[in-house]
């Protein structure tokens, strides 16, 4: 007998959090049965064969990543806003984002907060081609990130490492640079600092760009730094 408490939602659940753990290979039936403690014709009356449970997952991920409120005082604020929630899903979802891609929807799933980075940007005071090469140049910026954050933390261990190519010569010169570049990369705050950087220079040829880009000093104070 099937569980009675079981939903489709739980279903869901569990699948994509073993997904997330072990890739969507490593799914099947008998697995997904045992993670729930039931049959596996319970599980196919909730949600169809694996290839339909992929799909709903799909289908899931896409109406999940929709799911991002901009927030800020100023359309620079809500952008750069926009911009850390979307690297947020792409990390917190590597798996389900690839099964996205695989199934050719990705331009879907970005839909949402293209719309929303148009919103901000119109509010900004751009239009037509500007604003359009300013929604694609945050996207582009937040895609080639993760993608560079994923390929560091996917590398061997380097020899020699930063700390060891920054020589003597390179210290004397700057010190703290030297000093900077063998620390660990806080990967927030470069992200954080990149997008404030593009944004700024793609806002400020809008006709009211002092009020739409706002300044550095409001989004630190916005983003609670």
């Amino acid at each position: 007998m099937p569980r009675p408490s079981l939903t489709r939602e739980e279903v869901l659940d569990t699948a994509a959090r073993y997904v997330k753990q072990h890739g969507p290979q490593a799914l099947t039936m008998r697995k997904l049965a045992a993670e729930l403690g039931t049959a596996v014709t319970s599980i196919y009356w909730h949600v169809g064969n694996r290839e339909s449970l992929l799909d709903a997952l799909v289908e899931r991920t896409v109406r999940e990543l929709g799911e991002i409120r901009p927030r800020g005082r100023t359309p620079a604020q809500r952008v750069v806003s926009v911009a850390r929630a979307l690297r947020r899903d792409l990390r917190a979802h590597p798996h389900l984002v690839a099964m996205v891609h695989e199934r050719g929807l990705t331009e879907r799933m970005f839909l949402p907060a293209q719309q929303a980075l148009v919103h901000e940007v119109h509010a900004a005071g751009l239009r037509g081609a500007r604003a359009a090469q300013a929604v694609r140049a945050v996207q582009f910026q937040v895609v080639g990130f993760v993608l560079v954050e994923r390929n560091r933390e996917r590398s061997p261990v380097q020899h020699p490492g930063e700390e060891e190519l920054w020589d003597e010569a390179t210290a004397e010169q700057d010190p703290r640079l030297a000093r900077a570049l063998t620390r660990p990369v806080d990967t927030e705050k470069l992200f954080v600092a990149s997008v404030r950087a593009l944004v700024d220079g793609l806002l400020w040829q809008a006709p009211h760009s002092r009020k739409g880009a706002g300044t550095n000093r409001e989004l630190r104070s916005e983003l609670g730094e």
